[in-house]
């Protein structure tokens, strides 16, 4: 049973014979902050002043009148101006636990309106090594599908990969230009690789040498704007336009900064390069290498034998490589359609927009205009060749022909806002119903300077080396001499190195989620793998210690569940924890409300912190007798299943020891 669900069933039945909106009214009952004013607090008498015309308190009073909790809860309380508290009855909490210490469930009932979902997540270009920036996308979209399975909803995940553009022309023209045969016939992977960095490379080159007269120009307009904000804020005299004015001045200086780190860095990439000489050798002699990159990549789009059998060639090495990455991550898909899977498709979606009214032509280009925009929606190239938005909308007809789903979900970066809104828009004119279609942005990862996370170099940080990092932090933190050498029986290596790579993926991902989704973190892996705080390790570390007593009991979760033992509250710390694991089904429909995984990182979190504050005040192997230690055994073990099911919700492993 869910307590909050349950209670709000009581209120609306309550508040039926006094508003014609007794389910809104009963939204209004939340979680208390405060013990001192019970377990649950409603405040739908105030709302019902106006309708009713009587004050929040005197209705407080009817509600209650009606109200029927007398079997789970104290009489109720009215406090204030109006608020109605509720108190949960000790033993009707103590059946409800023990009911779900022995349900596989966990006390979680599975969805009364089930959905089919499809979830789109993850979504690297496979011709290139995926970096920083696709771990959000990655678990996010991993742990929305998780919650929502869980939950009882049927989930459809698809990868829709990036192996059909612009990056696959780069290593088509380094594979032309830049093969070296024995590298590739020995270790392709490194090879490719090495082909996408230098043609990119050169390729950045050539635009931040072409892009130096824009950016000093660039300059020198933030330059006159701050002179413009400061001559402004020194002719103002009112106090309110000044402080204004102000704002206009340091806003004026943080432009000309970046503008000037942006030049700082466009200059540093071509002294890079023509400090190489091979480097800028190449660079020399390849000066239309952009160009010619597109035109590579046309040709594989127009089925072109030689790139076309080329693209075959590499593409199972490129796939090969980020799967290693999900392999590691614990990542799976049910599908993963790429680009190239819809490139037959897109001819199709062309002729439907034109026959729909909904495509015109402008400067030789085929566009889709729409109201709620300024830019339109260009769906061909005056080359002929399409786009992102064309390929979205044929991979968005044959997922609702193929699933028909009651829900799409994207999850890219916040920066795909704009396009997707515009993209489920032309969906719906093309007949998409009622399925409900939805962006789920999400913010940057940041360093902890506040900056994009990047290498020294500036390019993006590789998310093979960042598991590597994260698992060797890890071993730093969990696995160090004094830690190691209190644990009895002693740790294996294996243990140790599974311990490592289990913490520091978790630590990963964790963090990640820990964050709500459409905010920007900032990246620290020493925060990351800490045993203290908000962290995957805290919490991990909190389940092998639960694990630990067990073993110390002689006994294990299977042999609590399975016995008859009944759990029992005396002490607040045990009501306490025994109330936050009864919620574990109000995190999991809070963090589905608008798909943020933070809610259940905060839940698991607050869990821990309970069974920490429990563990202190509440003797397990030393209670007093054995009715108590039987019911303090049965809260570890419900804990631990609560913290496992949930880590297991967000991706995230647990270890018996550690």
């Amino acid at each position: 049973m869910q307590i909050q669900q349950e209670l709000k069933h009581r209120f609306s039945a309550a508040l039926a014979g006094l508003t014609s909106s007794p389910d809104e009214a009963a939204k209004l009952l939340r979680p208390t902050q405060d013990p001192k004013f019970g377990d649950y607090q409603s405040n739908c008498a105030m709302p019902l002043k106006n309708e009713l015309g009587k004050p929040p308190r005197e209705i407080a009073e009817s509600i209650v009148a009606a109200l029927q909790v007398d079997d789970l809860c104290d009489p109720p309380e009215i406090a204030g101006p109006g608020f109605i508290n509720l108190r949960l009855k000790d033993d009707w909490l103590a059946q409800q636990a023990t009911a779900m210490l022995r349900d596989p469930r966990l006390g979680v009932p599975v969805a009364a309106n089930p959905r089919t979902v499809v979830l789109d997540y993850s979504g690297p270009n496979v011709a290139k090594p995926m970096h920083v920036g696709h771990i959000r996308s990655t678990v996010i979209g991993s742990a929305i599908a998780e919650l929502l399975r869980f939950a009882g909803h049927t989930v459809i995940t698809d990868n829709h990969v990036g192996d059909w553009g612009t990056q696959f022309g780069m290593v088509i023209y380094g594979y032309k230009h830049f093969l070296d045969r024995e590298a590739f016939a020995s270790q392709p992977v490194a090879e490719l690789l090495r082909l996408y960095r230098l043609v990119n490379n050169l390729i950045d080159y050539h635009n931040s040498v072409a892009s130096l007269p824009q950016r000093s120009a660039a300059i020198e307009k933030a330059t006159a704007d701050l002179a413009t904000a400061v001559a402004a804020e020194a002719a103002e005299t009112e106090k309110k336009a000044k402080k204004k004015a102000q704002k206009n001045v340091a806003a004026a200086e943080r432009k000309l900064q970046s503008t000037r780190d942006d030049l700082e860095s466009t200059r540093q990439k071509i002294a890079a390069v023509e400090a190489d000489k091979p480097l800028h050798d190449l660079a020399l002699a390849h000066p239309e290498i952009a160009a010619t990159v597109l035109q590579e990549t046309a040709k594989l789009h127009e089925g072109d034998k030689e790139n076309l059998a080329l693209w075959h060639e590499v593409l199972p090495y490129c796939r090969d490589e980020i799967d290693k990455i999900y392999t590691r991550l614990d990542i799976s898909f049910d599908h993963q359609h790429g680009e190239s899977f819809y490139h037959e498709m897109l001819g199709g979606v062309i002729e439907q927009l034109e026959a729909a009214g909904l495509a015109q032509p402008s400067d030789g280009a085929l566009c889709v205009f729409l109201p709620e925009f300024e830019a339109p929606m260009i769906v061909r190239k005056k080359d002929g060749a399409y786009l992102y938005a064309t390929t979205d909308l044929a991979t968005l007809e044959y997922r609702m022909r193929e699933w028909s789903p009651d829900e799409i979900l994207i999850v890219t970066d916040h920066r795909q806002a704009e396009h997707f809104e515009k993209v489920f828009i032309v969906g719906r004119k093309l007949g998409c119903g009622d399925v409900q279609l939805k962006h789920l942005p999400f913010g940057t990862v940041l360093d902890e300077s506040g900056k994009p996370f990047k290498t020294r170099s500036g390019s993006t940080v590789g998310l093979e080396a960042l598991l590597d990092d994260a698992v060797d932090a890890a071993f730093a933190a969990v696995c160090d001499p004094d830690r190691v050498a209190k644990i009895d029986p002693p740790l294996s290596d294996d243990e140790k190195q599974t311990i490592s790579r289990v913490v520091g993926h978790g630590a990963i991902k964790y963090a990640d989620l820990a964050h709500n989704r459409t905010s920007d973190y900032k990246f620290s892996l020493e925060k990351m793998v800490s045993l203290d705080g908000n962290t995957s390790a805290y919490i991990q570390y909190s389940y092998a210690r639960m694990q630990s007593i067990l073993s110390r009991a002689e006994s294990s979760e299977q042999q609590v569940i399975d016995g008859d033992s009944a759990i029992l509250i005396g002490a607040p710390a045990e009501r306490a924890l025994v109330i936050r694991l009864l919620q574990f089904g109000e995190a999991i429909d809070q963090s589905l409300e608008d798909y943020r995984p933070n809610v259940i990182v905060d839940y698991l979190y607050d869990v821990a912190k309970a069974y920490s504050s429990f563990y202190e005040q509440c003797p397990v192997l030393k209670a007093d007798d054995d009715a108590t230690l039987h019911s303090r055994l049965a809260i570890v073990t419900a804990t631990a299943r609560i913290l496992r099911q949930g880590l297991k919700l967000l991706g995230i492993d647990v270890v018996p020891r550690m």
